[in-house]
C-alpha cells in the first residue's frame, strides 16, 4: 500500500456500521418536528446491483440527507420488490428450472427459500455498502404477509369502486412467459425482418399484391383493407379475394388505419397476434374469428398443417408453400419497430384470454391534470409523463398467469358465477387454499378459486400505504 493512501474499504466498512448500530438514520415517530417523507421506489431483487442502481437511488439519498441537515424528520423506509416476473426469471436462470415444469407449491416454497437465504441478504447488503441513509427498521418485502394484505385489500376496494372488472377479450401476451402483460411492460424494438410481398386473385381473376411482416398469421386471416382515398383500389373495395393456400375467400374493405405508403398500400388482417387488428375489427366486426395460437406461441390445429410449429418455423414454412404457389412477389428486407416484453425481450401476442384489468383509461384527463399539481425536477419530466399518459390505449391488465406472486383474492360461485370477495378479517387469503366465510347469495357453498396472481406493480405502487401502515398509528 502506498503511504497515507486511505483504506476507503475498511472505512467505510466500520462508518456503516456505526451508523446502523447507532441508528443514526432512525425515523423518530414520536418527534414534534415536520417530516420530509420518501416514498422510497423498492428495487427489484435482481441478482446484483448495477450502476442504474447507484445512480438513480444516490441522488435521492442526496435528497434525504440534505432535508435532514435542515432539521426535518426524515421518514426514508426501505424494502424490496421480490414479487413478479423478474424474480421468477432470476430463480429459473439462477436454479436452471422452469417454473411450469415445477407444481405450484413447490415452485413457489422454492422461490421464497431462495431469496429469504440466498438472494435478498446480499442484495440489501449491496444497498447497505452504497451508503444509503435509510432507516433499515422500516423494511418490508413485497410478498410478506403485510404488503399481501394491503395489495388484495385494495383489489376489494377498486372492485367495489366499479374500477375493476374481469373480461375475455384480448390482451398483450409473452409467450415465452406465459402470461398477460401490461402495456407499460412492453418497450419498443427495431428488429430486422422482412416484408413479403403475396399475391391473391380477385373472384374477377385479377391480380393484387399485399405485403406483410407477419406471414406466419397467413392461416388465421379474416380480413383485407385499402384506404379508403386510395384511388388505385377503390375498384376493389367490396370485392373478394381467393387466398393462396386456404382458399378463404376474403372481402376487400376500405379503412383509413391503412397507410397507403406502406407496402402495396393493401393490408391484410389476421384474427391472431395483431394488435392492429383488434381495432381494424371494431369498424368491421368478423363473426368467426381464427384463433391460431397457443399460450406458449406455438401454433394450434386451426393452422392446419402447420400445428404445433413454434412462430419462427411458421414463417418460414409459409413463405416456402406461398413460394411453390408462385404467390411470392417480392421480399424486402427491412428495420421493423417491434414491441417486446421489458422482461425477456420476446415480441408479445396479442391473445384472447380472461383477464383482471384496471379501469382508468377513462381518466387520462385527471391524469394529466394531476401531473400539473406536483413540481417536477427536473421539469421536463413532466413532458414525459404527459406523452406517458396520452399514449396508454387499454386499461391495466393486473391478472398474470404464474404460480408465484400475490392471489387475486376472488371465488366463482360454481352456481351462479357471482365474484365472490373476502372479508378484511380474512387477509391475507389463498384462494386455492381458503374458502369464502359466507355462501353466496344464491345459496351455494361450492367456489371455483382464482388461479392467478397479481401483476407486481399492483402491490408496489402502494408503497406509500406499505410503509406507513408499519408505522404507529399516532402519525398514520
Amino acid at each position: 500500500m502506498v503511504k497515507n493512501q486511505i483504506d476507503f474499504k475498511s472505512i467505510e466498512k466500520k462508518w456503516g456500521k456505526f451508523w446502523e448500530k447507532e441508528k443514526i438514520y432512525k425515523f423518530d415517530s414520536k418527534s414534534k418536528k415536520k417530516i420530509f417523507s420518501i416514498d422510497t421506489p423498492p428495487p427489484t431483487v435482481s441478482g446484483k446491483m448495477h450502476i442504474g442502481h447507484a445512480f438513480s437511488y444516490t441522488q435521492e439519498d442526496f435528497i434525504a440527507r440534505f432535508w435532514r441537515m435542515k432539521g426535518l424528520n426524515v421518514f426514508y423506509p426501505f424494502g424490496t420488490d421480490d414479487n413478479g416476473l423478474a424474480t421468477i426469471r432470476l430463480i429459473e436462470k439462477e436454479k436452471n428450472i422452469k417454473g411450469f415444469d415445477m407444481g405450484r407449491e413447490e415452485f413457489v416454497r422454492l422461490v421464497l427459500e431462495t431469496l429469504q437465504k440466498e438472494l435478498r441478504p446480499k442484495y440489501i447488503e449491496d444497498w447497505k455498502k452504497l451508503g444509503m441513509s435509510c432507516d433499515w427498521d422500516i423494511f418490508y418485502t413485497t410478498m410478506d404477509k403485510h404488503c399481501q394484505r394491503i395489495s388484495q385489500r385494495s383489489f376489494i376496494q377498486l372492485y367495489k369502486m366499479g374500477r375493476e372488472y374481469r373480461v375475455e377479450g384480448p390482451a398483450i401476451w409473452c409467450p415465452e412467459c406465459r402470461t398477460a402483460i401490461a402495456q407499460v411492460e412492453m418497450n419498443d424494438e427495431k428488429k430486422e425482418t422482412n416484408l413479403v410481398y403475396i399475391e391473391v386473385k380477385t373472384e374477377d381473376d385479377e391480380n393484387l399484391t399485399f405485403a406483410t411482416t407477419r406471414p406466419e398469421l397467413y392461416p388465421s386471416c379474416v380480413g383485407m383493407s385499402v384506404n379508403p382515398n386510395d384511388k388505385r383500389y377503390n375498384k376493389y373495395v367490396g370485392k373478394k379475394v381467393i387466398m393462396p393456400l386456404t382458399n378463404e375467400r376474403i372481402t376487400i374493405t376500405s379503412d383509413e388505419i391503412v397507410d397507403p405508403n406502406y407496402g402495396t398500400g393493401i393490408v391484410y388482417f389476421c384474427s391472431s397476434g395483431d394488435a392492429q387488428f383488434w381495432d381494424w375489427e371494431t369498424r368491421h366486426p368478423v363473426k368467426d374469428k381464427i384463433y391460431i395460437l397457443n399460450f406458449d406461441g406455438t401454433l394450434n390445429e386451426k393452422a392446419g398443417k402447420y400445428k404445433g410449429l413454434t412462430i419462427e418455423q411458421t414463417r418460414k414454412q409459409v413463405v416456402k408453400d406461398l413460394k411453390g404457389l408462385g404467390a411470392i412477389k417480392k421480399i424486402e428486407p427491412i428495420l421493423n419497430n417491434l414491441n417486446v416484453h421489458e422482461r425477456c425481450g420476446t415480441a408479445v401476442e396479442y391473445m384472447v384470454s380472461k383477464q383482471w384489468f384496471i379501469k382508468y383509461i377513462d381518466l387520462k384527463k385527471e391524469m394529466l391534470q394531476w401531473g400539473r399539481k406536483l413540481n417536477w425536477h427536473p421539469n421536463h419530466m413532466r413532458v414525459r409523463y404527459d406523452n406517458w399518459v396520452k399514449g396508454l390505449k387499454w386499461d391495466w391488465c393486473i391478472s398474470r398467469q404464474r404460480f408465484y406472486g400475490i392471489p387475486i383474492p376472488v371465488w366463482y360461485c360454481k352456481r351462479c358465477n357471482e365474484v365472490i370477495l373476502p372479508e378484511e378479517k380474512q387477509l391475507p387469503v389463498d384462494p386455492l387454499k381458503d374458502k369464502p366465510l359466507k355462501k353466496c347469495k344464491c345459496g351455494s357453498d361450492e367456489f371455483i378459486p382464482e388461479r392467478d396472481v397479481l401483476d407486481t406493480w399492483a402491490t408496489s405502487s402502494l408503497t406509500p400505504q406499505i410503509t406507513i401502515e408499519l408505522m404507529p398509528k399516532s402519525i398514520q
